[in-house]
């Protein structure tokens, strides 16, 4: 399909129109997006730093809390900017890149995520095996493929984006440009386009899913074996990621699983894996580990 679009730019029209609403709304996101940035940013620091951290789980943390950084400022910066201005325009380029870096970092997330669900199995239904299974090279291999697996989900995405032609109108009912609103503006039939990006989308969250869901149930059964002191030392490492699993794909599968009807609930629940997820995780991740409070009150100590 040959692109005739002659849209340049879009307009977002953000999570609300009310000039009252986006000046709370500009400093409630603003210090979300401080947290998000100095609280993933400082694991990052403190994995780096730390002798003691120097397990598979962290090595991924690490990652983890990087593309968390990432991945909220494709939107974030820009979502706030526009809370105190009038003219809410991105250029067409400026949107078809904010659309790959949604995707290219969200994806990834979910593949971290899949890959850290596989250390706690082998962790502890094979802790054996755990240092010649997972040493640091097939953990390296591990995060390159994530970060690949994002790469090409993105670029599919963007591609079957990038071909359709906008004509206008070129409203977008969203904080940042993404798939589904997209669609809905292309001036040509695009259900075969939508069909693709959600099998696509689809397949990425729920085979990932399906993945985590089995490597928790075998936990659970493994642990029914174990000591209790031990089921309370795996169950500590694995909650954490569990609720941050539970936080990221539930409003993730919601949104592109299904083909869109309502942008408007799509954009409220977007705020959740965007900036609430990514702002919560490094309190998740450091108020039930005492290895990475010790380590991070021993960097503080040691610069100060």
């Amino acid at each position: 399909m040959e692109n005739a679009s002659c849209v340049k730019e879009f307009i977002l029209l953000g999570l609300s129109e009310n000039q009252g609403v986006q000046k709370v709304c500009f400093v409630m996101f603003l210090f979300f997006y401080m947290i998000i940035v100095a609280g993933n940013l400082l694991i990052v620091i403190t994995v780096i730093s730390s002798q003691r951290l120097n397990s598979p789980m962290y090595f991924f943390l690490c990652y983890l809390s990087f593309i968390d950084i990432c991945y909220s400022s494709v939107t974030a910066p820009k979502m706030i900017a526009d809370f105190l201005i009038e003219n809410k325009t991105i250029s067409f380029v400026g949107c078809i890149a904010q659309l790959f870096g949604v995707h290219f970092f969200g994806c990834t997330e979910i593949f971290i995520l899949t890959v850290m669900a596989y250390d706690r199995y082998i962790a502890i239904c094979r802790p054996l095996h755990y240092t010649t299974l997972m040493t640091r090279r097939v953990c390296g291999r591990m995060v390159i493929s994530s970060w690949a697996g994002g790469f090409v989900h993105s670029i599919v995405q963007t591609l079957l984006t990038t071909q359709l032609p906008f004509c206008g109108p070129n409203k977008i009912d969203h904080y940042f440009c993404d798939v589904h609103p997209l669609l809905q503006l292309a001036c040509t039939n695009t259900y075969a386009v939508g069909i693709i990006v959600v099998a696509n989308s689809g397949m990425i969250a729920l085979s990932c899913f399906f993945i985590l869901v089995m490597s928790y149930i075998v936990i659970l059964v493994s642990l029914k074996s174990q000591t209790s002191e031990g089921r309370h030392k795996a169950l500590s490492t694995c909650g954490s990621h569990i609720t941050v699993v539970i936080l990221f794909f539930g409003p993730c599968t919601f949104t592109y699983i299904r083909p869109s009807s309502n942008l408007s609930e799509d954009k409220s629940v977007a705020v959740f894996y965007t900036v609430i997820t990514p702002m919560l995780n490094p309190l998740i991740y450091t108020l039930r580990n005492e290895e990475v409070k010790s380590a991070m009150r021993k960097l503080w100590s040691r610069k100060v």
